[in-house]
């Protein structure tokens, strides 16, 4: 297990909160940044994730750097961090961990397995068997899991990073709609632009940045970056709107399945991580459009129509502003 010690707390200023929330923030993404050339909104839309409390599917090609940006992440969070590379003959108890009986005492003990760990990265999660795929579901639900009758509490925060290849690469299992929907988010990084790709190839190694990179803060601080979240204010215009995205997801033909409540609540909570990452304690409709791709992709079901292409249309058919 990889232990990230955090070597600074968060600073403080005079303000209502006491807390130099946009100074961490613009740090934390500046950070990030370096390590990840170019993916400055992919960065933010990770950072909203963990700081909404939900879980990240990173979805790509190999080589994109998903299990950069969960390291990074791990490292400015100041979070104790543990990846996973998921395989076909990988069980349950490889993840959770396994009781072990020990001759000297004569009673079994507990080992723990990589899922206690504040930030668990689950390497290329669809490369295992649906079976292990679901030892993930109450871990990540919630907080806990349960071994030989025995109920163990996860450290706190806890999120899981899951990166997943395209299912047209071999050896993937499709991940079934009740583990998808466990994940607040779904993003792609993309392929580099050519700035970006430039400076790799005249030199700039991620791995040398991400070993240079220090916790901005600790989890102390995160918890109450978390909690401002769910300070900032929502109008009830602002809500109305929302509700009309998602009784379009449910009333379009274009969708076989529409946003369930907890989809909606989870696209109001990554908007308001939004609005807060961007120094802001009130909610824009712009914040909704912004993780509106990364929530309800990955939820929004149609015959043979991508979830993406499903959200496009519906920001430009549902209007702002009520008729």
């Amino acid at each position: 297990m990889r232990q990230v010690k955090p070597k600074a707390a968060v600073e403080e200023k005079p303000s209502s909160n006491g807390f130099a929330v946009q100074k961490v923030i613009s740090a934390i993404v500046a950070d990030i940044g370096k390590v990840l050339l170019g993916k400055e909104h992919q960065v933010k839309l990770a950072l909203a994730c963990l700081l909404a409390r939900g879980h990240l599917l990173i979805e790509d090609l190999p080589g994109m750097g998903k299990t950069t940006l969960a390291h990074a992440l791990a490292q400015v969070l100041g979070l104790s961090y543990n990846r996973v590379q998921f395989t076909s003959d990988m069980l349950p108890a490889d993840i959770l961990g396994v009781s072990v009986f020990e001759r000297d005492s004569g009673q079994f003990r507990f080992h723990q397995g990589p899922v206690f760990s504040q930030l668990l990265l689950a390497d290329e999660i669809n490369r295992s068997s649906p079976k292990t795929q679901s030892a993930l579901l109450e871990a990540m639900e919630e907080r806990q899991v349960s071994i030989d009758g025995e109920t163990r509490q996860l450290p706190e925060p806890f999120f899981v990073i899951a990166t997943q290849n395209p299912l047209q690469q071999s050896g993937t299992f499709v991940l079934p709609e009740s583990q998808l929907d466990r994940f607040l988010m779904r993003i792609s990084l993309g392929y580099p632009t050519r700035e970006a790709e430039r400076a790799l190839f005249q030199g700039v190694d991620p791995r040398a940045q991400l070993a240079q990179l220090n916790p901005r803060i600790n989890s102390g601080g995160l918890k109450k970056l978390q909690a401002l979240v769910g300070q900032v204010k929502a109008s009830d215009s602002l809500l109305d709107y929302l509700e009309r995205l998602v009784q379009h997801t449910r009333q379009s033909p274009e969708c076989a399945v529409g946003l369930s409540p907890r989809g909606a609540l989870a696209l109001l909570h990554a908007a308001r991580a939004w609005a807060l990452i961007h120094g802001r304690g009130h909610l824009l409709p712009e914040d909704l459009q912004a993780v509106l791709p990364a929530v309800a992709g990955h939820r929004l079901q149609s015959d043979g129509t991508d979830g993406g292409q499903l959200v496009e249309r519906m920001m430009h058919q549902v209007d702002i502003i009520a008729a």
